[in-house]
């Protein structure tokens, strides 16, 4: 069995997968979202702190499993520095005391690799990632074969609604609090369509939180039409962007991975897209759509078969990583 810690931001969480099988044997999370929401949003050494007390709390009932573990793996990027250290100790610990190697893993691909868990991997496949830090689209042959098609330029999508939820304001985090108002609203904001002449595969979303700032300001309309207009243009220019990469690319495969993969008026809007460019879409469990340590044990299946392990001493964090471009 591999051990696997996740800590990349505030989500202290550790899992147990079976080698052999795939299957995810122990699987369990402690969020902070209710201490760093009276702050409206992380805080990074708050949230250090928190691993610190969390990850041992359940690092003890793992125990039982520790005689048959091959491996311990954990995340050391990208993410924010502090947060990562505290799950890299403890992968260090683990591996010096048990005599077990390490594995690291890309968190941003452990995320693909939500769409795994206890079962086989797919490729190749187009892959759509939107989270809080991140908004890319990934062209996934392996693990060892991820490339990068575009990005965003400045907010993520998932960062983006964090920030309108705030000038709204609403609780932390954002995404959830923005769908669930949308619901109650209307489609009747004229907003901008980001980057709608660039020729380019990027997102962009600071000039929409800009256009919905303007909006709040004018005071013209109800907190529930500004909160669906914004997502429905949110979501638009995914789409838009995920057109241009589709018709290029031709993928018979599609995901839609991380945390702001569980919004369902997104996964509604693809589910569309996927009729009309005749791709199978695929998306992660909404358990396994946020951070978590079951992505992270299952793509460490693959680096373990390959023999992909690392000193302890070479072991570092890593807060920012990038993917080789797509030709």
């Amino acid at each position: 069995m591999i051990l696997a810690i996740e800590s990349s931001c505030d989500d202290s969480s550790i899992a147990i997968t079976d080698i052999k099988t795939k299957k995810l044997i122990f699987h369990k999370k402690i969020s902070q979202e209710l201490e760093h929401s009276k702050y409206g949003g992380v805080v990074p050494e708050l949230a250090s702190r928190l691993h610190a007390e969390a990850l041992p709390k359940i690092l003890e009932d793992t125990k039982e499993f520790f005689p048959k573990l091959k491996a311990v793996s954990v995340t050391n990027a990208p993410g924010l520095s502090v947060t990562l250290q505290e799950g890299v100790m403890m992968a260090k610990a683990l591996s010096i005391s048990l005599d077990i190697p390490i594995i690291n893993v890309n968190h941003l691909i452990g995320h693909i690799y939500s769409l795994f868990i206890d079962k086989e991997e797919i490729k190749p496949m187009m892959v759509l990632l939107v989270s809080g830090g991140h908004t890319k689209i990934l062209q996934f042959k392996g693990i060892d074969d991820i490339c990068e098609i575009g990005s965003t330029l400045d907010d993520s999508f998932g960062e983006s609604f964090d920030k309108c939820a705030k000038m709204l304001g609403l609780n932390y985090p954002g995404g959830p609090e923005i769908e669930n108002l949308a619901k109650r609203g209307e489609n009747i904001i004229p907003l901008p369509l980001p980057l709608r002449n660039s020729s380019d595969i990027k997102f962009s979303y600071s000039g929409l939180k800009n256009a919905i700032r303007l909006v709040i300001e004018e005071n013209r309309y109800k907190n529930e039409d500004i909160a669906a207009s914004f997502q429905s243009k949110a979501i638009e220019h995914l789409i838009f962007m995920s057109k241009r990469a589709i018709k290029k690319y031709h993928p018979k495969n599609f995901a839609i991975v991380g945390g702001a993969s569980a919004n369902k008026k997104l996964r509604s809007e693809f589910e569309k897209l996927s009729k009309n460019f005749n791709f199978k879409l695929y998306y992660p469990e909404f358990k396994y759509t946020s951070d978590n340590a079951a992505m992270i044990a299952r793509a460490s299946i693959e680096l373990y078969n390959k023999k992909r392990f690392i000193d302890y001493k070479d072991l570092d964090v890593k807060p920012r990583v990038e993917f080789k471009k797509c030709d």
